[in-house]
């Protein structure tokens, strides 16, 4: 399932929507658990877990970003700065797991955007494998395939 890309006030939200047969706990540990991150995100990492705090990208040339969490709401919504722009996760239990939502908040749609939205559902397809106790082959293969999915999806979205 890939992203629907939808016009909002401030920009353009691109909004994912996974349904896991796990529950809303064991998903909420891979987006904010530190030894559990790095199995889907290697530079993500929390620094401090609630409104106000941030979470930290390492970019493994000695720098560190720190990024505000603006909403925090254990096991239920997590948001926080994503450079320029936000990344919303929220989860809601269903009778058989759970829904996760993951919205980007995007100001300005630029040529690296289809990179982070290409990245972004990577990531939530290796969580869906760890959740299911396995492993996810070859992530720079399935990027490159998605890559060229969400060049055309938003090609498709600035013309239309």
């Amino acid at each position: 399932m890939i992203a629907k890309l939808e016009s909002v006030p401030d920009g353009t939200t691109a909004t994912f929507e996974r349904h896991f047969k796990h529950s809303v706990t064991s998903v909420w540990a891979y987006l904010t658990d530190n030894d559990l991150l790095p199995e889907w995100f290697s530079e993500l990492r929390v620094k401090e877990l609630r409104n106000g705090g941030s979470m930290v990208f390492d970019m493994r040339d000695g720098n560190l970003i720190e990024m505000r969490i603006t909403a925090c709401k254990p096991a239920s919504v997590l948001e926080y700065s994503w450079g320029e722009d936000k990344v919303r996760f929220e989860l809601d239990a269903e009778p058989e797991g759970c829904r996760l939502l993951l919205i980007e908040t995007i100001g300005t749609l630029t040529d690296h955007t289809p990179k982070d939205l290409a990245g972004w559902h990577v990531c939530l397809d290796v969580i869906a494998a760890l959740l299911d106790g396995g492993v996810f082959q070859d992530r720079k293969r399935a990027w490159e395939q998605q890559y060229e999915t969400y060049v055309a999806l938003v090609e498709e979205y600035r013309l239309s």
